[in-house]
C-alpha cells in the first residue's frame, strides 16, 4: 500500500513538472511563506499549497540530483525533496 502511495506521487510529480498559475497580474514568490512545508511529504496538493504561501506563479520540482536551470525567476518556486519525497529546501527564483 505504502509502496503504491509513493510510485503514485512520484508518478504526479513527474507529470506535473512545472505548474504556473493563470493570472493576469505578476507576482513575486516568497520564501518564506513555504518554509513550513520543509519535512512534509511532497504531492501534487502540497505543490498547489505552496504555490499559494509563497505567492508564486510557477512551481518546479527538484528531485534528488536534478539539474536545473540557473535562470531567474521572480514568479517561480523551487521545491526540493530526498529519495522519499520529503521536501527539504522551498526557494523562489
Amino acid at each position: 500500500m505504502i509502496k503504491t502511495a509513493v510510485l503514485l506521487t512520484g508518478s504526479a510529480l513527474a507529470l506535473a513538472g512545472c505548474t504556473t498559475m493563470q493570472s493576469g497580474h505578476t507576482a513575486v514568490c516568497n520564501p518564506d511563506g513555504g518554509m513550513r512545508f520543509v519535512g512534509q511529504m511532497a504531492n501534487v496538493e502540497l505543490g498547489q499549497r505552496l504555490m499559494w504561501a509563497t505567492g508564486a506563479r510557477q512551481l518546479r520540482w527538484a528531485p534528488p540530483g536534478a539539474a536545473l536551470t540557473m535562470d531567474l525567476r521572480p514568479d517561480r518556486v523551487t521545491v526540493t525533496y530526498d529519495d522519499h519525497y520529503q521536501i527539504t529546501r522551498v526557494s523562489c527564483g
